[in-house]
């Protein structure tokens, strides 16, 4: 079990078929470009009759994709969610050549790559957990704007004061139309910082197989509180109870992208990312990586169609109006020159291979996603932030951070933790905040938003690690993010 970006050491809609023009092909016609591809180097396809997940990847076009599940059916699969949107399937299978057979289906030329999600056979999906989702909760409460009244525990949120959000406060508190997307382990909702913005018609558990189900019992955090102290982060209320958030006046949702196990499979995450665009998300936070791989390589079939399915859910998400924050890592890792993996694949047994630029750590390191490093209240680099340069966009207060716990678990109500995790929040908040101001803006516009009024940062002396300028460096890219220059 892991939830990856956080340090426990330190205590614990629908959207229209995109439409196109299918290419009619003889059954068997030319070889398909995936055969003769290994699976991945490090693990060893498993026997008939254990049930495997997999992600398919057509052609986003309504055609191609039925000729796709046409072929997942005809190697014997059974499609459990299909976004035609992206052309993206996910299956399950329990045939040990279920990617050969899809391959040599007389539909398999509407296959563009296939690769199983995991190492370890799948336990979700069963149809009885497919039923209509019950009624949720309606949004409760509505916080105001006006003169900041602290918050009981306000003075011990040394983080806030770092990002200006403090400052911040005095003039905004962000505006009520702007909608975050928590992917994470759940939301406690009744959490008293929590209620008043918390938006339950749009939340949703995307752990069943990737398959949205909006059972307010299945989006609620279970076995880890992780979400809720992300949620705090960015929009605890102004309501004279515990702690504020970044963006206290904005509404929050749970996108349950985390299982009971602690993994975050990509058909999940790819869940998440197009229910955030369906429900006209603003901002989503994403403080993990996506297992089974620490870094998700080419040399790999499975890999590489696992890291672009989740890739076009991104890229999906982006272009309807979502901008992603995501967390750098705690590997203490230079990602801009990547070596050797040694904890993949994490769901079974890991083996230490090499890698280099071709492996990505999905989501943070995607095209258009902000990736969050980590700082101390002594402003310096937190000892366990993976950098990066070129890598890392921000900074943001990830050491000690005090926020919100499920109300249900041990510590419950507040507690103080450590990671990336808690760094990536605070930078979705002051996204909230710019999107505040700017509600017009896209999501790359915001991104330069945040980057260029980030406060700059130097290397610390004589650590040849940090290479780069003071402006941007792989320490803390572009600096410390900024809340009060995204309210001005």
């Amino acid at each position: 079990m892991r939830l990856p970006l956080i340090r426990l050491g330190a205590s614990l809609g629908a959207a229209a078929l995109v439409v196109g023009i299918a290419v009619a092909t003889a059954p068997g016609a030319g070889a398909h470009p995936e055969h003769g591809k290994p699976a991945h180097p490090n693990w060893q396809p498993v026997p008939d009759g254990v049930p495997m997940s997999y992600v398919v990847n057509t052609a986003p076009n309504h055609a191609q994709l039925q000729n796709a599940e046409r072929a997942v059916a005809d190697a014997g699969g059974t499609v459990l969610q299909a976004w035609p949107q992206i052309g993206v399937i996910v299956a399950h299978s329990t045939h040990a050549s279920f990617r050969d057979d899809l391959l040599d289906s007389r539909y398999g030329r509407a296959v563009q790559s296939v690769g199983a999600t995991r190492t370890v056979a799948v336990t979700e999906g069963t149809p009885a957990a497919h039923g209509a989702g019950a009624t949720t909760k309606a949004t409760v409460g509505d916080a105001t704007e006006g003169t900041p009244v602290p918050d009981p525990r306000e003075g011990e949120q040394w983080d806030m004061a770092q990002i200006k959000a403090d400052q911040a406060h005095a003039i905004t508190d962000g505006s009520r139309r702007v909608l975050v997307g928590v992917l994470d382990s759940g939301v406690d909702d009744t959490h008293p910082d929590l209620a008043p913005n918390f938006d339950a018609k749009d939340s949703v558990n995307c752990t069943d197989a990737g398959v949205p189900d909006t059972k307010p019992a299945d989006w609620l955090p279970t076995t880890s509180g992780h979400g809720t102290h992300v949620a705090g982060t960015i929009a605890a209320a102004r309501n004279g109870v515990g702690i504020v958030g970044v963006a206290p006046n904005v509404r929050i949702a749970s996108v349950k992208v985390v299982n009971d196990d602690g993994f975050i499979y990509p058909e999940y995450a790819i869940c998440g990312f197009m229910w955030a665009a369906l429900r006209h998300m603003d901002v989503t936070n994403n403080s993990y990586f996506i297992d089974p791989w620490t870094y998700w390589c080419s040399d790999g079939a499975d890999q590489q169609a696992g890291k672009d399915a989740v890739w076009r859910a991104v890229r999906w998400s982006e272009q309807h109006g979502v901008v992603s924050a995501a967390a750098a890592g705690n590997g203490n890792y230079d990602k801009a020159h990547k070596t050797t993996d040694p904890d993949s694949p994490d769901d079974s047994t890991p083996v230490t291979r090499t890698i280099d630029s071709n492996c990505t750590d999905i989501p943070t390191e995607l095209p258009g996603v902000v990736t969050v490093a980590s700082t101390t209240q002594a402003v310096a680099k937190s000892s366990f932030s993976d950098y990066g340069q070129g890598v890392i966009d921000v900074a943001a207060p990830g050491s000690s951070i005090l926020s919100t716990w499920p109300l249900s678990m041990p510590g419950g109500g507040y507690r103080v933790i450590s990671g990336t995790s808690m760094a990536s929040p605070h930078v979705a908040g002051v996204l909230a905040l710019l999107k505040s101001r700017h509600p017009w803006a896209t999501p790359a516009q915001l991104v330069w938003l945040l980057r260029a009024e980030a406060d700059d940062v130097a290397c610390p002396v004589g650590d040849a690690r940090c290479t780069g300028t003071t402006d941007d460096n792989a320490f803390f890219g572009e600096g410390i993010a900024d809340a009060l220059q995204a309210v001005r």
